[in-house]
């Protein structure tokens, strides 16, 4: 009768189609005033006289006002017209605009590059819920109401809303790897899918290629105010550890019991290095607060490690969660799912493959 493990079902970025009925809803096209993205286009949905955070064009899906609660699916935003916020904290629609944005950019990503028709690959949007609780610091996703829930942080204090762009990506990716390879959100497998969500919701960074927020491989660097030189963080993908909390190398003795949001660390430098190589990302070099160099950011000395890109990188990882991961899957197996969809993609002994192997070796992952 013991409890032989545990572990949440609510997946979140720190340590059902949306929307009302309408009758004779139309499609629509808005622009929203973003907090970090700027100007953006928002599909909504035209009803009546009014207008919805509802995009017919993805699934239907929608963006919720929790309005500062912490239970039930809030409502819908509407306005009387079709612009949301005004670039600041303090109207509710702001941080309604950059989720809404998020959502659909992570939704163009997994179509345009992957082929994949939303979370579940069935066509069908989720549900985004803003404003959720009083100063939470954080963002998720919910199986249970094939939802994103995304807190005010504390309202631009200090920290931003959790609805800027790669955090999106992440939430989203949670439902993803919920309706592929399932890992469970404990041990490695928990690890392995943090990761995955750091690894997409950064390929989404990259694929909006929007310069109000340039793409780079740390996460939530824009909830963060002065923050030109990113020494503020939630995660950095090229030397985990720099938030000093992320296991940058394997370690047989630590990672397999290590927080999800630790152990994340190896698969989030597996793909950098696999993508980059062993190059220093601007800014983070010597004379900077980071102060790196290449051979700080391997575990295995091999400084001459050379990138395949992050288009390969990204295809070769989303096979590998859509058909050879499964539930339970460890860094070992995660190390032989990489390699099985290389030699799909590429051809078994390609550049690709090969590179896939050195990568894991470069992080401890023999």
């Amino acid at each position: 009768g013991r409890i032989l493990d545990q572990w949440d079902n609510v997946q979140t970025a720190k340590p059902g189609p949306g929307g009302s009925s309408c009758t004779g809803a139309t499609a629509a096209i808005g622009s929203g005033k973003s907090l970090t993205a700027g100007d953006v286009v928002l599909n909504t949905t035209k009803c009546g006289n009014s207008f919805r955070l509802v995009d017919p064009t993805r699934g239907g899906g929608a963006t919720h006002n929790m309005s500062m609660k912490t239970s039930g699916m809030g409502a819908v935003f509407t306005g009387s017209v079709n612009t949301w916020g005004n670039y600041l904290v303090s109207n509710t629609q702001t941080a309604a605009a950059d989720a809404h944005y998020g959502v659909a950019t992570t939704w163009d990503y997994y179509k345009t590059v992957h082929g994949r028709s939303g979370i579940a690959n069935d066509g069908v949007g989720a549900i985004s819920r803003v404003h959720y609780g009083r100063n939470y610091q954080n963002a998720s996703w919910s199986d249970g109401c094939f939802c994103m829930t995304f807190g005010d942080g504390d309202n631009g204090a200090t920290i931003l809303p959790f609805v800027v762009l790669d955090i999106a990506g992440h939430e989203m990716t949670h439902g993803v790897t919920s309706r592929s390879a399932g890992l469970i959100y404990s041990g490695e497998s928990g690890g392995l899918n943090e990761s995955t969500s750091d690894i997409f919701g950064t390929s989404v960074e990259y694929y909006a290629n929007n310069a109000n927020d340039p793409a780079d491989y740390v996460i939530g660097e824009e909830l963060f105010l002065n923050n030109a030189n990113m020494s503020q963080a939630i995660r950095y993908m090229f030397k985990p550890d720099l938030d000093n909390y992320s296991q940058s190398c394997y370690d047989p003795a630590t990672t397999p019991t290590a927080a999800v949001h630790s152990s994340s660390g190896i698969g989030n430098h597996f793909f950098y290095l696999l993508a980059e190589g062993a190059v220093v990302p601007a800014g983070f070099g010597a004379g900077s607060w980071a102060n790196l160099s290449p051979s700080s950011l391997v575990c295995n000395g091999n400084t001459s490690l050379v990138g395949i890109g992050r288009a390969a990188a990204g295809k070769i990882w989303y096979r590998a969660l859509t058909v050879y991961m499964t539930s339970s899957t460890n860094y070992a197996g995660a190390r032989a799912a990489t390699l099985s969809a290389a030699a799909d993609l590429y051809g078994a002994g390609s550049t690709q493959h090969n590179a896939v192997a050195a990568a894991w070796s470069a992080v401890s992952v023999n």
